[in-house]
């Protein structure tokens, strides 16, 4: 219970922060990089070599690609019949096929599942959701865009990424039997701070600002991404027989919200980012609520 108290409060000392205070020009960039290129990867380098890596572990990263494989087949298909334009089209499949898996995923599921159940976050992030955002993401905003896709940029952008850099440390280390004791003891403390500063500096960026004729839109592209796509990953789990907490993660981690990098993406690629943005805003509010309540269901 302190510990999602302790995600409530950081998200709403940013949001609190962003309307009344005067944070310092640049604050939110800086944050993100310490998040992105220094906490993050500790907190890889920490958690990688101690997964026991086992045949199961397919599913989580199948997960998120069939959240975004799912978005693009769904609005893809749909958004014509519905007189969507193509920017509209594009920013829903990356917004709605993309989930928040680390500044979101990591707190809540460490929340509610604790270490075990964030190594498992970790993979299903750094293998499943990010490898999408920086490959198959671009090329979907390169379409969308009337823009061609390069492959020398998708690959520079996943090779030369702080967090997977330390995956695949992390994953060398582990076989070779785990770091030494005082090695876990530098990379913990510096790990935990991407929990607070994450969540404050969602809340700093927190928007919602639905434009006109959007409503319909942000409602089909949250009633898959926070419902459907979920519920089609558990069918998927259960019919392969994946139990306990690799499917209970999986699960959660399809269930997040949009990922901020990804409205972002939208945004470079101007595809339509007000809808981006107020998808990305109103799906945050509703998974703080919508996956703790799948959690229990879960559970039970």
């Amino acid at each position: 219970m302190s510990a999602l108290l302790l995600l409530f409060v950081c998200l709403a000392l940013g949001v609190l922060v962003a309307r009344f205070a005067r944070p310092p020009a640049g604050i939110v960039p800086a944050i993100n990089w310490w998040v992105i290129n220094v906490a993050l990867p500790a907190l890889v380098l920490q958690l990688i070599p101690r997964v026991a890596f086992d045949a199961r572990l397919w599913f989580p990263i199948a997960a998120m690609v069939l959240v975004f494989g799912g978005a693009w087949l769904l609005f893809g298909l749909l958004g014509p019949r519905l007189g969507w334009s193509r920017q509209r089209i594009g920013a829903l499949i990356l917004v709605c096929g993309l989930g928040n898996t680390s500044f979101m995923g990591y707190p809540l599921i460490q929340a509610m599942h604790g270490q075990a159940g964030l190594a498992l976050a970790v993979v299903a992030d750094q293998l499943g959701a990010f490898p999408i955002l920086a490959s198959a993401g671009i090329v979907v905003a390169s379409i969308y865009s009337g823009r061609t896709p390069r492959a020398a940029t998708i690959a520079r952008r996943i090779a030369t990424f702080p967090a997977f850099i330390a995956l695949v440390v992390g994953i060398v280390v582990g076989v070779a039997g785990g770091w030494p004791v005082w090695m876990n003891n530098v990379f913990a403390p510096i790990g935990a701070t991407l929990t607070p500063l994450a969540l404050f500096s969602v809340g700093l960026q927190f928007k919602f600002r639905l434009g006109e004729r959007q409503l319909g839109a942000l409602i089909l592209g949250l009633g898959w991404k926070l419902l459907l796509a979920p519920l089609l990953c558990l069918a998927l789990g259960m019919t392969a027989g994946i139990g306990g907490l690799v499917l209970t993660v999986g699960v959660l981690q399809a269930a997040m919200a949009p990922m901020i990098s990804a409205a972002i993406l939208a945004d470079e690629y101007e595809l339509e980012p007000a809808l981006a943005n107020a998808v990305l805003g109103a799906g945050i509010v509703l998974s703080l609520l919508t996956v703790p309540l799948l959690d229990v269901w879960l559970r039970s």
